[in-house]
């Protein structure tokens, strides 16, 4: 396990820090799938006492990101390809309709903040950190999302998102999809720009389509299969 660093939050409780530690470690990868969790182990890191571990794990086993397995304890949940599926059959329904809206809702002020999320994620993708890319990512796509102008849309989407960020993490980590995720971005924009529903909406759901197709060949060697 990597060092990990607690950032203290005056306006939160301690145990709240905790959990938005463990569940960022988990969700980018710093914890990997099948590390156990030992309470004693993570006080020491985090310099706090059991306690607030012992809740943030309660916590993210709610969230369906630790589980609980006999004899062995708390362990970050794996990445299976069902969850996969499930996750991404929905968000990529979603994603589909919100290009569709946000083609004939855009802003001028949103086309503007969509060009430079788009620049954004081009030079993130120079960096070859990560994080710095999947946050460039959900940016993006966080614009289109709004602009789609449609709250119970965003409230679904929102509570894919922790999910999603874990997913859209694997994917990200494969340098070779970079300049793919690159060109989608960009037709995604210029499709936004023009009007054209239908090349947005199959563009996006080939932008989902390919990221679940990466992540589950990585699964597979990671298993050896």
């Amino acid at each position: 396990m990597q060092d990990l660093q607690v950032k203290m939050d005056e306006f939160l409780p301690l145990r709240d820090v905790v959990f938005n530690t463990l569940r960022q470690a988990i969700l980018t990868g710093e914890l990997e799938p099948g590390e156990r969790l030992m309470e004693v182990h993570l006080a020491d890191r985090l310099g706090v006492s059991r306690t607030p571990i012992r809740e943030a794990i309660r916590k993210l086993e709610l969230e369906g990101l630790v589980l609980m397995i006999p004899r062995r304890g708390a362990v970050v949940a794996e990445i299976t390809e069902k969850s996969l599926r499930d996750v991404l059959e929905v968000r990529r329904t979603l994603d589909a309709l919100s290009v569709e809206l946000a083609c004939d809702r855009i802003t001028d002020q949103e086309k503007e903040e969509l060009v430079k999320a788009c620049d954004a994620f081009e030079k993130a993708t120079a960096t070859r950190d990560p994080k710095k890319i999947a946050e460039a990512d959900v940016a993006f796509h966080d614009i289109i999302v709004k602009a789609a102008g449609n709250v119970r849309l965003t409230q679904l989407i929102n509570n894919l998102s922790e999910q999603m960020y874990r997913y859209r993490f694997e994917y990200i980590k494969d340098e070779s999809t970079h300049e793919q995720l690159i060109a989608e971005h960009r037709i995604l924009l210029d499709c936004i720009q023009n009007k054209d529903k239908e090349t947005a909406a199959k563009t996006a759901k080939l932008h989902i389509d390919n990221q679940e197709n990466s992540i589950i060949k990585q699964l597979y060697k990671d298993q050896g299969k």
